[in-house]
């Protein structure tokens, strides 16, 4: 009885059946028809797939920001689609992080602002949220940037930063679009190099949608999703 609760626990994330219809007056497309996987603790997932497969669509359901048409997502036990707005967006702070292709960072607050926003609306005071903000800053390279607006990073700041925030409530999941998409190769593959560095110290797992065959091969599993459904990638 035990290893089953023990089994149970372990997974993070499990998505049963789920399947996505966008209706348009007579027109039923079928993006997602019935995908099954289930994400284990400190795991890192690929999810690759032709161009508008719905590989984006797939992580906004798992992520609590689109719906299904069937099926159901859990995310530590709890089924997204149970839950009211509210209760989805509790779950979403505090055991999901999110990180796309582009960055996304409050143009108006600097970097250090920026990292703070998830603690403070889980309801963090000010001065911890500062000093977690600022260790994860400092952890990813930007100790010297605190104060600094997104338009004054490099793009492989802003993308580092943008990491720091979806790291720094210490979620179990991180999904990430493309994340390193919109980078030239060195600062993609430093970006990389990072998400792994604090999945191995952190322990939270990650689910990315990726292009780069390299990232892929580097994660602990590769799906494709292809014609609706997911498969694992040789």
């Amino acid at each position: 009885m035990s290893k089953s609760v023990n089994a149970t626990n372990d997974i993070v994330l499990r998505a049963s059946h789920v399947a996505k219809t966008y209706e348009e007056g007579d027109l039923h497309t079928k993006v997602l028809i019935d995908v099954n996987f289930a994400l284990k603790r400190g795991e890192t997932l690929a999810i690759v797939g032709a161009s508008g497969s719905g590989k984006s669509t797939l992580l906004h359901i798992i992520g609590g920001l689109d719906t299904l048409t069937s099926g159901e997502v859990e995310v530590e036990g709890r089924v997204l689609s149970k839950l009211s707005d509210a209760e989805r967006g509790r779950v979403r702070n505090r055991s999901m992080g999110f990180i796309y292709q582009f960055h996304h960072l409050l143009p108006e607050f600097t970097a250090l602002e920026n990292v703070c926003m998830p603690l403070l609306i889980r309801g963090v005071g000010i001065p911890e949220a500062q000093k977690q903000a600022r260790a994860l800053l400092e952890r990813v390279g930007l100790g010297q940037r605190l104060e600094h607006k997104p338009a004054e990073l490099s793009g492989g700041e802003r993308q580092r930063c943008a990491v720091a925030r979806a790291l720094v409530t210490r979620p179990s999941c991180v999904l990430g679009d493309e994340p390193t998409g919109n980078l030239d190769e060195d600062n993609a593959a430093h970006v990389y190099e990072l998400m792994l560095e604090l999945n191995r110290e952190i322990g939270t797992s990650f689910i990315l949608v990726t292009h780069d065959s390299h990232l892929a091969g580097r994660m602990d599993r590769t799906l494709e999703l292809h014609n609706g459904e997911l498969r694992e990638k040789a």
